[in-house]
């Protein structure tokens, strides 16, 4: 037979069981609070970005003849229509190696190195057994393609410019020209002027090193021993390389017409480093550098 258990005993057991399992989660709640945590993502070291390396700016390539005739054609075309640019010239500080072929034709004729200085040439020796090649540099420091334009509020502090032509600057190449003679012309064909030039720039406290002060550059061709000279077949080239400095306003190259109906001439301001002969194909016969 069963006991029976007395009424109040029954409620403290009851109470007592509800205490326990309200405490239960409490329990449970510290354990979890004792215990580690894993870190987060938030609290988790973060990398410092790697610095990126810092890109050098591409060189500018070197100017050859083909981007000064092309450059002197739009400032030609810019003069022409009487515009006045107003952005930077990126010409400005631009080196250049421009190779003119001279002699293509033959030797000079005789008196001709006085009526146009500023170009090479060669010519045959007295004796007729060695070549002189010859540039006598124009000067240029007076001339009106050096002169500031009317009006201009700055004028060059130049003491001293000599001239350099680029001829026949409606060929790109670096060789001679092989175009016959057209039978159908029926005007004596004469050369034309030079419309393109290089001015070799000299400022007055400036170093003189490289100046000529109307002194040619010259060279001498002598023959192999026992051998008799044979003149070029291809000519020879002269060598051009420097830096464009630019005329004050900040413009590479001047240009400068008597009337609309005439082709500009135009020249580039320069500093020249080195002037060289080289023969046909390539090989540098002599050079002159400024310092």
């Amino acid at each position: 037979m069963s006991r029976l258990v007395p009424m109040s005993r029954r409620r403290s057991i009851m109470t007592a069981a509800l205490v326990a399992a309200a405490a239960l989660p409490l329990v449970q709640c510290d354990r979890v609070a004792d215990a580690p945590t894993a870190p987060t993502q938030a609290d988790a070291p973060v990398a410092a970005p790697e610095k990126a390396n810092p890109v050098a700016a591409p060189a500018q390539a070197t100017l050859s003849r083909s981007d000064l005739i092309a450059a002197a054609a739009q400032a030609a075309s810019t003069y022409a229509e009487g515009r006045t640019p107003t952005a930077t010239d990126p010409l400005i500080g631009r080196s250049f190696t421009v190779r003119m072929p001279f002699g293509c034709a033959g030797p000079s004729i005789s008196g001709a190195a006085e009526a146009e200085q500023g170009l090479a040439r060669w010519s045959w020796t007295d004796d007729n057994k060695t070549l002189q090649l010859s540039l006598t540099p124009g000067d240029w420091t007076d001339s009106a393609l050096i002169a500031a334009p009317l009006g201009a509020r700055s004028a060059a502090t130049w003491e001293a410019v000599e001239g350099f032509w680029v001829p026949r600057p409606w060929m790109a190449a670096e060789t001679c020209p092989s175009a016959p003679t057209d039978p159908l012309l029926t005007v004596e064909p004469t050369a034309s002027p030079q419309t393109l030039g290089i001015a070799a720039v000299f400022e007055a406290d400036g170093s003189r090193v490289g100046r000529r002060n109307g002194r040619a550059y010259a060279f001498t061709v002598r023959p192999a021993a026992g051998q008799a000279l044979v003149p070029p077949v291809g000519g020879y080239r002269l060598v051009l390389q420097g830096r464009i400095v630019g005329f004050p306003g900040g413009r590479a190259i001047r240009c400068k017409a008597a009337g609309p109906d005439q082709r500009p001439v135009c020249v580039a301001a320069a500093r020249m480093d080195r002037v060289a002969f080289e023969d046909a194909d390539g090989a540098v016969l002599t050079e002159w550098r400024a310092g």
